[in-house]
């Protein structure tokens, strides 16, 4: 059994005292394959790091994080682009909208955004999308945007079917994390509504750990909660979990 956890963030200062055993207890429960998103280029060499270390478990992305779009975002595009042209990546992400810490900044969120989309076009790569009070807005971009080499995963869903059906109309699948298994989460409520076909698995790590380790640092192996929770939601085993929705994140990252 192969599980594919398709959003860490590995490179993150909280595993800074633990990095190595924290992915080695992963690797030893079967999670094998850890797809990195970009924030800014201040993590750019912690990333090739990290790939260096497991080279057959790191697959790394590049973008700008919508949180990190600042009045700098021109010359942290350019970075992207950069990177995208001298050397292999998986997915442009995390991009997206984010208006829970800053509204002030949506048009030029929405403007990275845009280019990033445009980036993925252009590589073939997926786009991995953070959205956060922000449905309308990032449906508003993908909307203009919305092609046939538009693909990739709106990752740590936590919309209504509504959304995530809109979602995958856009060639989307749905990034499925420690949410839920949390009681208020809601989206346990319809997921099984949403074709098994249509999801991958993440943990955010080290944000967002799953219940029963929720508020602690979240880490890639708790995401066996979320395995077994998708197992109960759609009524079926986590072997199939597993492989459905490894066999998913094959299709969009290609590998």
């Amino acid at each position: 059994m192969t599980i594919t956890d398709t959003h860490t963030h590995l490179y993150s200062e909280s595993f800074d005292d633990d990095r190595k055993e924290m992915i080695e207890r992963a690797i030893a429960a079967n999670i094998t394959r850890f797809f990195i998103p970009a924030i800014d280029s201040t993590y750019i060499q912690d990333m090739y790091a990290l790939e260096k270390a497991f080279p057959e478990h790191i697959f790394l992305m590049a973008g700008l994080h919508p949180t990190h779009v600042k009045e700098n975002y021109k010359e942290e595009l350019a970075i992207v682009e950069k990177q995208l042209e001298e050397r292999k990546f998986y997915a442009v992400g995390e991009t997206g909208v984010d208006l829970y810490w800053d509204k002030s900044t949506l048009k030029i969120q929405q403007e990275a955004f845009r280019y990033q989309i445009q980036l993925a076009k252009k590589h073939k790569l997926p786009i991995v999308i953070h959205c956060r009070d922000a449905f309308d807005e990032v449906f508003e971009v993908l909307e203009q945007e919305k092609e046939e080499g538009l693909f990739g995963i709106f990752h740590c869903f936590t919309g209504t079917l509504e959304q995530a059906q809109k979602a995958l109309s856009y060639n989307m699948k749905l990034g499925i994390g420690g949410v839920l298994t949390f009681k208020n989460g809601k989206i346990d409520r319809f997921l099984s509504e949403i074709p098994l076909s249509e999801i991958v698995l993440e943990t955010d790590a080290p944000y967002l750990a799953p219940v029963p380790y929720r508020g602690k640092r979240n880490e890639s192996l708790y995401i066996v909660e979320v395995l077994k929770k998708a197992a109960e939601v759609y009524n079926t085993s986590p072997e199939e979990i597993a492989e459905v929705t490894t066999r998913n994140s094959r299709e969009i990252f290609g590998i």
